[in-house]
């Protein structure tokens, strides 16, 4: 079972949470997870200033993404941070590059899922996933999210990023706040019911001959 986390981490923050998408994936028997970044598009120099360069080198280790690897997965969990309720510009540079895959049918009836982090509370987290998703459809892919089985979605003690779509975190507007026990936990059982789902779907369809 192929399962590709794909993500978009400018200090780190969905990076953290992609390392517990992972961990949770890895929970379940026969998943092969693997975490691809996509490329960075903002000069040297500007990374440099914003201190984003020196936060980078926490992940610098993690392959580059490739469009054409996309088809080689049984499921697909896409991260960004949210750009004034979208996808950062470096996910969308690399999902318009699926237009091949797209003509092909390559990715029709693999399972997706997004996970998202903003600044602030209100930040278009439900905005930035829910619109990831009519990429994912057009692309024909099965989209997944994190049902309130998680119960941690109803935690009304703290502020706590996690929607429906998919896992959340807030970096606070300096980025010093950092996922929490609650939102790892999410973003860990969004990778375990991506995976479950997706072997459910492999094992049908193999049963089925097809």
């Amino acid at each position: 079972m192929n399962i590709q986390i794909i993500f978009y981490s400018m200090y780190g923050h969905i990076y953290r949470m992609a390392e517990a998408v992972a961990a949770g994936a890895r929970e379940v028997s026969g998943a092969e997870v693997s975490l691809y970044q996509v490329p960075e598009l903002v000069p040297e120099e500007a990374l440099a200033r914003s201190g984003a360069k020196k936060a980078r080198e926490a992940f610098g280790h993690i392959p580059v993404a490739r469009v054409d690897r996309l088809a080689e997965a049984d499921a697909l969990i896409f991260g960004t941070p949210t750009r004034y309720g979208n996808m950062a510009a470096q996910m969308r540079n690399f999902l318009d590059q699926t237009g091949g895959l797209w003509l092909a049918g390559a990715l029709v009836g693999k399972v997706a899922s997004v996970f998202a982090s903003t600044a602030s509370q209100h930040g278009g987290q439900e905005t930035t996933i829910t619109s990831f998703h009519t990429t994912l459809l057009h692309l024909g892919m099965i989209i997944v999210g994190v049902p309130y089985a998680e119960k941690r979605l109803l935690n009304m003690e703290e502020v706590t990023g996690g929607t429906p779509y998919g896992a959340t975190t807030m970096s606070g507007a300096d980025g010093s706040r950092l996922p929490t026990e609650n939102e790892l936990a999410i973003a860990a059982y969004q990778g375990r019911h991506v995976a479950t789902i997706a072997t459910r779907l492999a094992n049908g369809r193999r049963q089925a001959g097809g």
